[in-house]
């Protein structure tokens, strides 16, 4: 979906498809917030991932901004992996490929869209699903495409363009990658090998892939998986690698504890040998280690764990919030709550995972991102779709016209009040952009 600047017509005819101006589809969803991401360096800013689009905060969660899904290039039941470049940029994973916002979110445009299809870092229109980003700037993604080769990429010029680092196959999905922050030339990736069929003609279950790198991509080990215990449909994640020791890093196997439970591992070598390290009833969502060493794992419903020893042993720390995400900016932690009961906060704040005080709530919006005319925040997100979100959520713009307040303090989304939370799911979002159906893995 390349950046562009919106006609009359154009944006009448995309109106138009959508079935009627005004007209939200519903993508079946209810609102909550499911990731949060950083610039590095900056303790101002936050990018809350939530499932109607990208909110952004400028002055440390006092005034959150709505970028609508469409904008950042995707729409429906999908919500895209985030990282933010050192200068602000704002890297966003779709099935359309890699979108990329160099001026705060006003507009995005889709990496290497501007190259010949047949350039071996092209990878416009493809499946891009996972994506870090090095403590040098580095962007590191890989994709998960069906019928076609898949393989891990790496740019150094901020996503304008990228080299493929020869893990090409064309039964692997790659799904996960984690670069090391005290080492821009360490990273590690996983990736699910789909269904075979064997010599025979017999069928090959699917397995998995965890492989090393030591020198930015050039080369890669294999390492080992039998220490994990496996789903029925086999999946392992890099979830964290340790902020001062490359050689310390964190891999889950996903629902490896039916039906939603995960199993954590820590590896000391550099993922040569890896120990069981936590057992979870619920998905784990997120695992943070911070810089005094001590590691912390957000399940939803399973509640917060940390540990104190670099991550040998786990304890339960707190019931709540319902941490949908969690991220340390440095200074401090953060977690996606429930927006109603029980958190009463879209994104919490903390010192030690233990205590969490509210940070946003939706009806604390204070309004779409402002861009200029001639983007399509500014001409479908802000004009044509903002409307619909501010009366869903119960938002009224304030007199003086620059701080928005929630219409019925009494209503449903006071938190003294009986918490009754609408169902919004679709009402939020939603003109027709041509996107393909979304793939399963």
């Amino acid at each position: 979906m390349p950046s562009r600047t919106w006609t009359a017509a154009a944006l009448a005819a995309l109106v138009a498809g959508a079935g009627g101006a005004g007209v939200a589809q519903a993508n079946g969803r209810f609102p909550s917030s499911v990731s949060v991401s950083f610039q590095p360096g900056n303790q101002t800013d936050i990018y809350l991932g939530v499932t109607f689009g990208l909110l952004i905060s400028r002055d440390d969660g006092a005034g959150f901004y709505w970028i609508c899904e469409q904008n950042v290039g995707y729409e429906g039941t999908f919500d895209p992996k985030y990282r933010i470049g050192p200068g602000g940029e704002i890297y966003a994973t779709t099935f359309e490929g890699l979108r990329v916002s160099r001026d705060g979110g006003c507009s995005f445009a889709t990496a290497t869209e501007e190259q010949s299809p047949t350039s071996p870092g092209y990878l416009a229109g493809i499946w891009v699903d996972a994506i870090d980003t090095g403590p040098d700037g580095s962007v590191w993604v890989a994709t998960a495409e069906a019928g076609r080769p898949n393989d891990v990429y790496r740019s150094t010029d901020q996503a304008r363009t990228f080299t493929p680092l020869g893990l090409a196959s064309s039964t692997v999905w790659w799904k996960s990658i984690g670069v090391a922050p005290s080492n821009a030339q360490r990273a590690y990736v996983t990736g699910y090998q789909v269904t075979q069929t064997g010599p025979d003609g017999g069928s090959i279950p699917p397995t998995v892939h965890l492989h090393r790198t030591d020198d930015a991509g050039a080369n890669w080990t294999m390492l080992g998986i039998g220490a994990f215990q496996l789903g029925t449909s086999p999946l392992v994640m890099v979830e964290a690698v340790a902020p001062d020791d490359p050689q310390l890093v964190f891999v889950r196997s996903v629902r490896a504890v039916p039906p939603a439970g995960d199993k954590l591992y820590r590896s000391t070598d550099g993922g040569d040998t890896f120990a069981e390290v936590l057992t979870t009833t619920d998905t784990i969502r997120d695992v943070v280690m911070r810089a005094d060493g001590s590691v912390l794992v957000a399940t939803q419903m399973g509640g917060l764990h940390r540990s104190t020893d670099r991550g040998v042993t786990f304890e339960k720390i707190a019931d709540l919030p319902q941490a949908a995400c969690l991220g340390d900016r440095g200074d401090a932690l953060f977690a996606c709550g429930a927006n109603w009961e029980p958190d009463f906060f879209a994104i919490g704040r903390s010192s030690d995972g233990a205590a969490w005080s509210k940070v946003f709530r939706y009806v604390e919006m204070k309004g779409p991102l402002s861009c200029p005319i001639g983007t399509m925040q500014r001409d479908l997100c802000e004009a044509r779709l903002w409307p619909a979100v501010a009366e869903q959520f119960g938002i009224q713009p304030d007199p003086q016209g620059d701080v928005a307040e929630p219409r019925d303090p009494g209503g449903c989304c006071d938190a003294q009040a009986a918490p009754v939370a609408p169902a919004l799911g679709g009402l939020l979002v939603a003109i027709g952009l041509l996107v393909r159906r979304r793939k399963r893995a």
